[in-house]
């Protein structure tokens, strides 16, 4: 079934179930949007995790008696919020047990699009050792403090990763889970707000190819239903400090980096 999904960017859902690979949702107090978003996915994939974060909505509950109903999803649940990069390593390490590949993972919020699930499972499977990376197309409810903000993360983000990466914060992806976990495991960071940013460059410097993708993003207002959780103080912080620490990280791989992007040029 695995080989329908690469073939096919249409078809019966049948052709849409695998043994390899998952999506996987981490949400934290996500409200009714988590289940517009499950649904969504559901409909174009399966099977389907989510990750409740120490939520303390009452979702995790709701969507214990779903995956009861529903073999094809699954719910793992954190007794306290830890951070989207803690959520996600989380499921990762689940996926694996259970002889998973590669993880999409996307926003609990509704945001990411459902209809691009396939195409990306696609490329994964045509690109196993790559990581697959949206690139947002923005609408008018894009807010504009969002937009231009990220630029200066993208910025660095290329710089740090010599042009590799097209867009540092979007985080709508597929990921090699066994490279994802490795470099997960062999530092305490990566477990908050910076996952986004710090998978996509640490995961380039370890050689994994990166292939970007346009993919459209919504964004919802509260009065759609749209939760949001970045603190522009407190997270840009965050931002700025990981950026310091990776540039430090940059440095010292430069010659290396250099190296390589110079090899594979010649290929």
């Amino acid at each position: 079934m695995d080989q329908h999904n690469a073939a096919h960017l249409s078809g019966s859902q049948a052709d849409r179930a695998s043994t390899s690979r998952l999506v996987l949702i981490p949400s934290y107090n996500t409200g009714s949007r988590l289940f517009d978003t499950i649904a969504a996915a559901r409909s174009c994939w399966w099977p389907v995790w989510i990750v409740i974060d120490g939520s303390t909505d009452g979702t995790g509950d709701a969507l214990a008696e779903m995956s009861r109903r529903d073999r094809d999803v699954r719910i793992l649940r954190r007794s306290r919020n830890g951070g989207k990069g803690a959520a996600v390593l989380d499921g990762i390490r689940a996926a694996a047990a259970d002889g998973f590949t590669h993880v999409l993972v996307m926003d609990a919020d509704g945001q990411h699009p459902a209809s691009s699930i396939v195409e990306f499972m696609a490329l994964s499977h045509r690109h196993p050792e790559a990581m697959i990376l949206g690139v947002p197309v923005f609408d008018q409810s894009a807010p504009r403090l969002r937009v231009v903000g990220r630029q200066v993360s993208n910025a660095l983000t290329k710089l740090e990763t010599l042009g590799a990466i097209g867009d540092s914060l979007f985080g709508f992806r597929v990921y090699p889970v066994a490279a994802l976990r490795a470099i997960m495991e062999s530092n305490r960071w990566m477990r908050g707000f910076d996952f986004d940013v710090e998978a996509a460059v640490r995961l380039s410097w370890c050689g994994i190819p990166a292939i970007n993708r346009p993919a459209p993003v919504r964004y919802f207002g509260a009065a759609d239903g749209g939760v949001s959780h970045f603190r522009y103080g407190r997270d840009n912080v965050l931002l700025a400090g990981m950026h310091a620490r990776l540039m430090a990280g940059f440095l010292r791989r430069l010659p290396q980096l250099v190296r390589r992007r110079f090899k594979s040029s010649r290929h």
